[in-house]
Parts: C-alpha cells; sequence; structure tokens
C-alpha cells in the first residue's frame, strides 16, 4: 500500500503530457496559411505515417464525469450539417498531404460516436480509404457507449472497417451509473464483445473510471473482477479528472461525494493487482494488455509510443491529422487545434476556411524535451546519453535543455520513486503511479499552479 505522506506529497496538479507542450500552452495567433505550411512540410518529416483523429461532439445526455468537448443533439439537420463540414475539412486538409505516404491509424472520438446514425460514419471511412493507402494491419478505432450499440449497428461498423471498439463502461454498478448520469447498456457486456470479436481483425477495449461517487475499492473490485471474466484485448482505467473550473457539470458530483485521494489510490491498487493476477500486462499508467498484444511487445522493446489517440507503437504511430469541433493535429513540429464551437466549425468550413482557432510551433529544444518525456512515461526508463545521441547532441547540452541536475532527482530517489546511474533513470513501481509528477522533472514550462490541472490521483 502506498504510504500516505507520499500520496498527499504527490498528489498535486501536473500536466497529463499527452502532448508537450500542454495544451495551455497553445496561441490565439495561429492562422489557416500557417496550418496549410505545416502541413504541406509534414509530408518530408518523421514519422512519415499519416493517423486520423475524427472528433464526433454529440451525445444524448451529457455524464456527468465528461472533461471532453461534447454537446447534446440540437436537432437532425445539425448532424447533417456536421458530416457535410467535415467531408469538406478533409478535402481541404488531405489536398496538401503526399498521398503517397500510407494511413497507420483512423480513430473517432468525442462526445459518443455511436450516437448517430451509422451512415454518417460509413460515409467518412469512405472517404478515408479512398483517398489514402494504408500500412498493413492499421488500427482503425471508434469509442462507443454500449448503451446505444445493437447488433445491427456492430455489423455496419464491421463492414465499414473498424478494427479497435473501445466501450466506455466506466463502470458495471448501475447506481454508479445512475448517479453520474450514464445510461446502461440492454445488451449484456459480455455479449457485445463477444459479437464484436466475431470478426478475426477486431479487437475490443473496455474503458473504466474510478473516482466516482458510490464507487468504493470494495465496488470497483468487483467491477474489474467481472471484466477479467469477458476478458477484453485491452482495458483501461481512468482515474476521473475532476476540474469544474473547467466543466461546470461536474460540481454535481463534488455534491453527491466523491471519495477521498487515499480510496482513489486503493480503487486504482486494487484493479492492477487483481488485473496483473488475470493475466493482464501493465502498460503505461492506466492500460493493461493480454500477452502478445502488439503493446506488451512494444513495451518489451521499448518501442512503447502514444500521441493524442493514446497508446500505440511505432509501427502504427503518425502524425496525426485531426477533424471536427475542438480536434487537434499533431505534428513534428506544431499543434493545430480547431475551433470549439459547433456552428462556428460549420461556417468556417462553408466559408472554405480552414477551422483554426489557437496552434503552437515547436522549436527544436520542445521537440527534444517532447521525445524524452513520451519515452519515460511509455517505457519508464531513461537513457539521457542515447537520447543526445539520437538528436546529435552532447549529453550537456541535453541536460542544459530539460534544465537537469542530480540534485533534482535525489527527493524522488530518497522516496523510492526511481533510480539512477550512468546516465540511465529507471521508475519504480511505486513511481509507476507517479509518473506525470517525475515528467514534470524534464518540463522547462512546468510550474505549479491550482486550476490549471488535474491532480495525480
Amino acid at each position: 500500500m502506498i504510504n500516505k505522506k507520499i500520496l498527499d506529497k504527490y498528489n498535486v496538479p501536473v500536466p497529463r503530457y499527452t502532448s508537450y507542450p500542454p495544451a495551455n500552452h497553445f496561441k490565439n495567433e495561429f492562422k489557416e496559411s500557417d496550418y496549410i505550411q505545416f502541413i504541406e512540410e509534414s509530408n518530408t518529416r518523421r514519422p512519415g505515417h499519416i493517423a486520423i483523429y475524427i472528433h464526433i461532439p454529440f451525445c444524448k445526455k451529457i455524464c456527468f464525469y465528461c472533461g471532453c468537448n461534447a454537446c447534446t443533439i440540437k436537432s437532425d439537420q445539425l448532424i447533417v450539417d456536421y458530416f457535410e463540414a467535415l467531408k469538406n475539412e478533409l478535402e481541404l486538409v488531405t489536398k496538401h498531404l503526399d498521398t503517397n505516404r500510407k494511413v497507420s491509424q483512423v480513430h473517432f472520438g468525442g462526445g459518443t460516436p455511436n450516437v448517430v446514425n451509422v451512415k454518417f460514419l460509413e460515409k467518412i471511412n469512405e472517404l478515408i480509404f479512398n483517398k489514402f493507402e494504408f500500412i498493413d494491419h492499421p488500427e482503425i478505432a471508434i469509442e462507443c457507449n454500449p448503451a446505444y450499440l445493437d447488433y445491427e449497428y456492430m455489423d455496419r461498423l464491421l463492414a465499414a472497417g473498424f478494427n479497435r471498439f473501445s466501450l466506455g463502461i466506466q463502470d458495471f454498478n448501475q447506481d454508479v451509473l445512475k448517479a453520474v448520469n450514464r445510461s446502461v447498456s440492454e445488451i449484456p457486456i459480455d455479449q457485445l464483445v463477444k459479437y464484436l470479436k466475431k470478426s478475426s481483425t477486431a479487437t475490443v477495449n473496455l474503458d473504466f473510471i474510478y473516482g466516482l461517487p458510490g464507487q468504493s475499492k470494495v465496488s470497483f473490485y468487483e467491477t474489474i473482477e467481472k471484466a477479467i471474466q469477458i476478458k477484453p484485448d485491452r482495458l483501461v482505467t481512468f482515474s476521473y479528472a475532476h476540474v469544474p473550473w473547467l466543466k461546470k457539470h461536474q460540481e454535481i458530483l463534488a455534491k453527491k461525494g466523491l471519495p477521498s485521494s487515499e480510496e482513489k489510490m486503493q480503487m486504482f491498487l486494487t484493479a492492477r493487482e487483481i488485473l496483473i493476477k488475470g493475466g493482464y500486462i501493465p502498460v503505461g499508467l492506466d492500460h493493461y494488455v493480454l500477452p502478445g498484444d502488439e503493446l506488451s511487445v512494444a513495451l518489451k522493446n521499448n518501442q512503447l509510443h502514444r500521441n493524442f489517440q493514446g497508446y500505440c507503437t511505432r509501427r502504427t504511430t503518425g502524425q496525426v491529422y485531426a477533424f471536427g469541433v475542438s480536434a487537434i493535429s499533431q505534428l513534428e513540429n506544431a499543434y493545430i487545434q480547431n475551433v470549439k464551437e459547433v456552428e462556428t466549425y460549420i461556417q468556417k468550413i462553408k466559408n472554405k476556411k480552414l477551422p483554426i482557432e489557437k496552434g503552437l510551433v515547436l522549436n527544436d529544444e520542445q521537440i527534444i524535451v517532447r521525445e524524452l518525456i513520451t519515452k519515460l512515461m511509455c517505457n519508464q526508463q531513461l537513457n539521457l546519453k542515447k537520447i543526445a545521441d539520437d538528436f546529435d547532441i552532447d549529453l550537456y547540452k541535453l541536460k542544459s535543455i530539460v534544465r537537469f541536475t542530480d540534485e533534482k532527482l535525489q527527493e524522488f530517489i530518497n522516496d523510492g520513486l526511481l533510480t539512477f546511474n550512468d546516465d540511465e533513470i529507471r521508475v519504480t513501481e511505486t513511481g509507476s503511479l507517479f509518473i506525470r509528477n517525475i515528467a514534470t522533472l524534464f518540463d522547462p514550462l512546468y510550474t505549479k499552479q491550482k486550476n490549471k490541472y488535474s491532480k495525480t490521483v
């Protein structure tokens, strides 16, 4: 069990590092012409593959824990207009891409992508498949709320080319789901998983959240035990990120009563223990995969990677070109984020304008910091000399860029979170729970600020 003193010490607001620099550093003075320039430059950058993200913001209702850019459906016409805008945005962007580059990933996120008529999703995939060549065994993924899946819908998703399904279960306890305003699946989850996996190429993730009202160590144990019996290919236990200053509806959960940090950590550790006993291999902070999974192999070979789509391998990673409201493109040397309002997005596309709201150009030093933090977050170890060699700089220069000193590590070493020998850092099992805190050691931009990041636990 984690020492309460250590938990209190490191349970502070820190970036999630899904990108570096984090999105709060993006600037509003990013223009459409800048984006076009970076798209064209990206054709000769690395990684060479193309990853495509499609954001579907619509939901039937908003779950109180949601931290995503999501909205309820105002009208059927709005959906029609939105998907027409998506297709037109794809046309505007892809004319600047080298179509000899291959697509390695397509990911539909939300919101709730499967809340719309499946024909809209089919049309987007058809457009992408007609425009690009794909690598062997690409990942074509979609996030789904199981409450809105039936057998015909799943058949059409499979026929449309989707081969990875992330089912947002959150909890098997119906009282918890009711408390967070989430609908219950009419088809039992084990039957959904079995049906999706009737295709030999399809894999299924089950996603859960801990730290919600009504949850306890015992109840979350029961949920994860049930999940293990279903045996998904991958399973994720997300920590609920309480950011009511950004998402007002989360205040409802605070009134219902949130578990303490100690209770949350017990849920996490209990789930981790039984998942490992159940044959799952931990990947990163919160992902678990079956042996033989591509992510497990990549972890063993220190080839695990991640982008805005989540954890991936060097084989499937690509520069990310994102479409839809609030979507963030992740190029080698720039991030570009779309406008966040659906109506504004649609109108900009109607005017044949790329719907850019903000972005950030990375300098050479930030690219180096990003690589270092990504390697740390993915593989939980760092060889500083090797990273310096990869960027053709000396070790002193690398340490200067990330403001590294042995003294900065000492407190983490004393607390048993990492070891440091011969310019190699290895994160301990306890340290892996606080990997975000460790990453801040190498982030020259990080400052402790209230109401900016979610807490570690």
